[in-house]
């Protein structure tokens, strides 16, 4: 039997919390800035703006 088959699988699921200051939400939008860490924030403070071009035309939500 092949050794992969043999290992069990490891599942990895990590609860990513809103980061905006008193929401308790799912945070399902992640953004890396820069060299740190990655930013989770829910749908409500999603960062609408994130890496759009610094001039023209930005999307209105």
């Amino acid at each position: 039997m092949p050794e992969e088959l043999e290992r069990p699988i490891d599942t990895v699921h990590v609860n990513h919390w809103c980061e905006h200051p008193g929401c308790k939400a799912w945070g399902g939008f992640g953004y890396d800035i820069g060299k740190g860490e990655t930013k989770w924030f829910c749908f409500e403070h999603r960062w609408l703006d994130y890496r759009q071009p610094r001039y023209g035309d930005r999307p209105t939500a």
